[in-house]
């Protein structure tokens, strides 16, 4: 049986020491429900109907920690908008440029020689992923 974002994360923190709180638990089961790209205030929306009172730096904190667990991963969209994807697996990303909608894409794509080239730029990457931007068929002049 797969654990769960929500036990995966609480066992992350007691690891590191640090609290499990029940806010990081909700914003990490909600972003695990939710199963699609999602903002911050997505999931802040979610998130104030289950526990009132949470904040939105509340909900940016735990989604960046989050992240730095690999529980999910930061995709840029048109505009400088910033989603959260709860897919952690090797996929690649469609992004429209015009109305934002973003759509994972499994392809073949073999991302080794540009992790190589990272670490012989000197950083120290996480993960590589292609976003293809364009227009979606639904912006597309037909």
């Amino acid at each position: 049986m797969d654990a769960t974002m929500e036990t995966t994360l609480a066992g992350a923190l007691r690891d590191r020491g640090q609290r499990v709180t029940p806010q990081r638990l909700v914003i990490a089961r909600v972003m695990e429900e939710l199963d699609r790209h999602a903002t911050a205030e997505m999931v802040f929306s979610e998130v104030s109907t289950r526990m009132p009172g949470v904040s939105l730096p509340t909900v940016y904190a735990t989604l960046d920690l989050l992240e730095e667990l690999g529980l999910v991963h930061r995709v840029a969209t048109e505009g400088g908008t910033v989603v959260f994807d709860p897919r952690t697996d090797d996929h690649h990303h469609l992004v429209c440029r015009a109305c934002g909608k973003i759509v994972d894409v499994d392809a073949p794509l073999e991302p080794d020689a540009v992790l190589a080239a990272a670490r012989d730029a000197g950083f120290t990457p996480d993960h590589a992923q292609v976003t293809v931007r364009g227009l979606c068929r639904d912006c597309a002049p037909t």
